[in-house]
């Protein structure tokens, strides 16, 4: 499924590592839970949530980043918050964004779902998007 998309959001920020001096992001890594979103996906593989019969237009879909396993996602999310990808903006004690790239180069960005769980959900930004330079040129910068 191709998605054309002319605009985006142009407000996202990661985090500099000054800014996250002080934060514990090995920490922050293991206390976050990937679960998913059914509307990003159109093969469940072994998420355990059922694609919705009408999928919204606009939704990119996690089958194009080839991830069809929670653990890999989940793998992902950890390492994106180990490495301080983060957004400047927290919901209580959890960034709104985490920001990682899989191993064929696709960035991913995943969304907080549930505040109270630090439960998120995940997407592939699409290759148009300006951002995906700056995530994986971060990514590569902030490796352990």
């Amino acid at each position: 499924m191709h998605i054309r998309r002319d605009r985006f959001n142009s407000k996202r920020r990661i985090c500099s590592l000054d800014e996250l001096a002080g934060t514990d992001l090995v920490s922050l890594g293991k206390r976050v839970v990937y679960c998913g979103n059914p509307v990003h996906k159109k093969n469940p593989g072994d998420f355990g949530l059922t694609p919705p019969s009408g999928p919204r237009p606009g939704k990119t879909l996690c089958d194009i980043a080839n991830i069809f396993e929670k653990a890999v996602a989940s793998r992902l999310l950890q390492e994106g918050a180990r490495r301080g990808l983060v957004s400047r903006q927290f919901q209580g004690e959890w960034p709104q964004n985490i920001w990682a790239v899989n191993d064929d180069g696709t960035a991913l960005e995943a969304q907080l779902e549930n505040r109270d769980t630090g439960a998120y959900h995940g997407y592939p930004l699409l290759p148009t998007d300006p951002f995906v330079e700056l995530v994986t040129e971060q990514w590569r910068a902030r490796q352990p």
